[in-house]
C-alpha cells in the first residue's frame, strides 16, 4: 500500500515539475520577443520577470525536488538491488539527468533575462521549448513498455 502512495506522489510531482518546464520556455519566447523590438516595454519586462521567478521558485524548484525524492522512495521500497537488472531505469535516470541540466538552464536563462543579458531570440526558445516534450515521451514509453 504504501508503494503505491510513493509512486501516486511521484507522478504528481512529476506532472507538476513538466508544467512548469513546458511554460517557462514558452514564457522565454514571448520576453525574448518583447525585448527584440525596441523600445522595450519596461513593465512587460518586469511582468515577465516576476512570472518567470515565480513559477522557477514557486512551481519547478520544489516539484522537481519532489519529484525525484519520491522517486528515490520509490525505487528503494522495491530494493536497490532491482535496479541492476533493469536496463530500462539506467537509461531512464540518464533522461532525468538531461531534464535537470534543461531545468538548471530554464534556472540560467530566467536569470540572465533578469538582469537584461544577452539571451537567445524568440526562435532557440520554441526548440528550447520541444525538449522536455521529448523526454517526457521517452521516459513514459520506457516506464511502461519496459523494452529492456
Amino acid at each position: 500500500m504504501m508503494l503505491l502512495w510513493l509512486k501516486a506522489f511521484h507522478i504528481i510531482f512529476v506532472t507538476t515539475w513538466f508544467a512548469g518546464l513546458f511554460y517557462l520556455p514558452r514564457l522565454f519566447v514571448y520576453h525574448a520577443e518583447l525585448l527584440k523590438t525596441p523600445p522595450h516595454d519596461v513593465l512587460g519586462h518586469q511582468r515577465f520577470c516576476i512570472m518567470e521567478r515565480r513559477l522557477f521558485w514557486g512551481i519547478m524548484t520544489p516539484s522537481g525536488v519532489l519529484a525525484i525524492l519520491f522517486g528515490l522512495l520509490t525505487w528503494q521500497a522495491y530494493g536497490w538491488l532491482a535496479f541492476k537488472g533493469m536496463g530500462w531505469l539506467h537509461l531512464k535516470l540518464l533522461l532525468v539527468g538531461l531534464i535537470l541540466v534543461h531545468h538548471y538552464l530554464c534556472g540560467r536563462y530566467m536569470l540572465a533575462f533578469r538582469a537584461q543579458k544577452h539571451t537567445p531570440g524568440p526562435t532557440y526558445f520554441r526548440f528550447f521549448n520541444e525538449f522536455p516534450v521529448l523526454m517526457l515521451i521517452a521516459i513514459v514509453l520506457l516506464v511502461v513498455l519496459k523494452p529492456f
